[in-house]
């Protein structure tokens, strides 16, 4: 067991020494890829940080990054702990907001669906009562399509008046 907390720990350094290394490389990239042998040096330093004879990242790992980070260890701590706080308070926030979009959506789909419910109830209607057949009323050629009860009379068909209506209600009762 001890063997293999061994092998992980050094595997630890090497990734941690590897990501500085990567970092820092996008920017020494920029300015010294003329030099000569650029390449063939960060391949012989990547290969010296993985040589279990070498131990590079190893040495560069507790020589430099273990003093770093015992030093600035409370510093680290105190920011880990503000953005913990920080990303629940913006997940609260985020929540927050997205709930009152999810029900705003809510309401506005409801509202347009009533109205479409009603609309259409409506039409229903209109086509109901212009398919009965009265004494008085004429019958209609053939029905008008389905929901095109308000539709239709805007297109020219003739509107029955008040009197009309009522004149058909009561012939149709007697």
């Amino acid at each position: 067991m001890d063997h293999l907390q061994a092998g992980g720990v050094k595997w630890m350094m090497y990734w941690i020494i590897f990501a500085l290394f990567t970092t820092a490389e996008t920017f020494t990239d920029i300015f010294l890829c003329w030099f000569p042998f650029y390449y063939e040096l960060k391949i012989a330093f990547v290969a010296w940080l993985l040589s279990p004879y070498t131990k590079g990242s190893s040495l560069l790992y507790r020589k430099f990054v273990h003093p770093t980070l015992s030093s600035k260890e409370k510093e680290i701590d105190d920011c880990l702990v503000q953005a913990k706080d920080r990303s629940y308070d913006a997940l609260v926030h985020f929540g927050k907001r997205g709930l009152n979009v999810a029900a705003t959506a809510a309401v506005m789909a409801a509202s347009k669906g009533q109205g479409a419910l009603s609309e259409r109830l409506r039409s229903f209607s209109m086509q109901d009562l212009t398919t009965i057949r009265g004494d008085g009323a004429p019958a209609p050629s053939s029905p008008p399509p389905p929901g095109s009860g308000r539709a239709s009379s805007k297109h020219g068909q003739p509107k029955m008046s008040r009197s009309a209506s009522e004149s058909a209600g009561s012939s149709g009762t007697a």
